[in-house]
């Protein structure tokens, strides 16, 4: 159980992270192609370290359907859906709304996985939630005009965030192999992404300048890291501890925009959001 709690907090750190370097990388290249870069890169590093990592990891023909469909949705869907997010909404906001995935995910591992639900496990889902919600309704001033129909794209991210660990747990439990799960995921979401690539701009290799390439690439990086770590905490724990200890990278996309991207707003109302995130986060602890 120690080891699913490291493993979530890791998967939040390096999700924060993978936000606010999104947030620089969108100033030069557009959100498709961000995610035509960052996937593949990840995968391209997964694969070159497969010889060494991999070794002693059995390959379990049965449970390979199952990455393959956890691959369409997650990460290239969520990936898309998390980059136009950040263009449209901003950092703070995308993170935020992404907290509410830990209500899909519980919900999942309850019915599919008939996993116990606590007390105050529950209540700490619901001070999550409260957190979050009050984040929402508010708009740091240099977003601009953005429309409400824009929530939908953090929303979808957080639906498709909340429903793969119960999947990849089922898929676990077949192959259980958390670094098997995350490299054919991967391969699998960087294939669509570069098919789409190809579609639109008639080329798999993105035309980009140095800077955004170089921001993706790192985000693309962060993001692999919360994957896999995600994947390692689901194999340890019950999705009910994991999903919303996950959530708490808000907090590092929070830390981060102020120091790197000093045009965000850190309203006191973010900040109280946050804090009711954390709160909810220990009653889960607690639970």
């Amino acid at each position: 159980m120690t080891l699913a709690v490291i493993y979530a907090f890791a998967s939040a750190g390096f999700l924060g992270a993978g936000v606010v370097l999104a947030q620089l990388g969108l100033r030069t290249v557009e959100p498709l192609s961000g995610a035509a870069i960052s996937v593949p890169t990840f995968t391209i590093l997964f694969l070159l370290l497969s010889p060494l990592i991999l070794q002693g990891e059995p390959v379990v023909w049965s449970g390979l359907p199952i990455f393959i469909a956890i691959g369409l949705f997650f990460p290239a869907s969520l990936t898309l859906l998390t980059f136009a997010s950040n263009r449209a909404l901003g950092p703070v906001i995308t993170s935020t709304l992404g907290n509410l995935a830990p209500l899909f995910a519980v919900a999942m591992a309850v019915i599919l996985l008939h996993e116990p639900l606590h007390s105050p496990q529950l209540l700490g889902l619901v001070v999550a939630v409260a957190g979050a919600a009050i984040i929402t309704v508010t708009r740091p001033r240099d977003l601009g005009h953005w429309r409400s129909w824009a929530l939908l794209l953090p929303l979808a991210g957080a639906l498709i965030r909340g429903v793969i660990p119960p999947i990849v747990k089922l898929g676990l439990a077949v192959w259980p192999s958390p670094l098997w799960a995350c490299l054919v995921g991967y391969v699998t979401s960087s294939l669509m992404l570069l098919t789409v690539q190809r579609i639109r701009k008639g080329s798999f290799v993105v035309d980009a300048p140095r800077a955004g390439l170089f921001w993706f690439a790192l985000t693309g990086i962060s993001n692999g890291l919360s994957a896999l770590t995600l994947f390692a905490a689901v194999r340890n724990g019950p999705i009910t501890l994991v999903a919303p200890l996950a959530a708490i990278y808000p907090l590092v996309t929070v830390a981060l925009s102020a120091v790197m991207l000093r045009h965000v707003a850190i309203t006191a109302r973010i900040v109280a959001g946050t804090a009711l995130t954390v709160l909810g986060v220990v009653l889960v602890l607690i639970g």
